[in-house]
């Protein structure tokens, strides 16, 4: 089976947000980066498969800059076999479209059986792409997957929902994205950190349309206001009442 799993590099979570000098988007300089934590759970799912079916090639795609591959090395120190990365060097700023449309031309030319995703990327937090990309493809999209069955050219899942657990059948190929709990993805050994640095790596063109979303503005929320002690005890109840109903106005 030829299975893909797509990874998003996101800034981690110690990084400061900081918008550029004209307002219109994030400063990433100086940023350090991490895989999404929920796409670590997509490639580790990709690896379970193929290792159940005894046979197949698990490719790592993402997109992003060029020459930056460390965390697409740590994917496929936990098992991928190569890697693909779509080098854009606008990536942070293309909206859920156009990396919609990119990743579907490479997973068509892959000739892929099955793509898994993170249910949502931990910086932009849209949920969008996996759905765009099964749509794009005509594949069934299977969103929010905490368990998983395969079998000959179909699957069961049980997915979250507002209203609980649901259980879904559906053929392949399918677009899986993954939620927490679906599995536990396994640290990289020294043996395939070692192995990582051997497997190919292809960095590609790919054709990028161009955004239908345009940010206007990025700003920082406005600093919270010292906090004051308006009294003690009971007798301080209508002092604070008045200054929820005339100040914070949340009365």
């Amino acid at each position: 089976m030829n299975i893909v799993a797509c990874v998003k590099r996101v800034p981690s979570t110690e990084a400061v947000a900081k918008p550029t000098a004209d307002g219109t988007g994030l400063d990433s300089t100086g940023n350090q980066y991490m895989i999404s934590f929920y796409d670590e759970i997509a490639v580790e799912e990709a690896v379970k498969t193929k290792e159940a079916l005894g046979a197949g090639e698990v490719t790592v795609l993402s997109m992003g800059s060029q020459g930056g591959t460390k965390e697409i090395r740590e994917c496929l120190a936990k098992g991928g076999d190569k890697a693909v990365v779509l080098v854009d060097e606008e990536w942070e700023s293309r909206d859920a479209r156009a990396t919609a449309k990119a990743l579907t031309a490479q997973i068509q030319s892959m000739g892929a059986d099955l793509v898994f995703m993170g249910r949502v990327a931990t910086d932009r937090d849209n949920a969008a792409v996996g759905p765009m990309v099964g749509t794009y493809l005509g594949w069934p999209c299977v969103t929010d997957v905490v368990s998983l069955e395969l079998g000959d050219g179909a699957g069961t899942a049980k997915v979250e929902t507002e209203a609980g657990v649901e259980t879904v059948s559906f053929s392949l190929p399918a677009i899986i994205t993954c939620q927490k709990g679906l599995n536990e993805p396994r640290y990289a050994g020294l043996k395939g950190i070692m192995a990582a640095k051997k497997k190919p790596l292809e960095e590609v063109a790919p054709e990028v349309p161009e955004n239908q979303m345009t940010a206007v503005e990025v700003a920082l929320p406005p600093e919270r206001q010292e906090g004051r002690i308006v009294g003690e005890g009971a007798d301080a109840v209508p002092a604070l009442i008045d200054a929820l109903r005339n100040e914070a106005k949340v009365l």
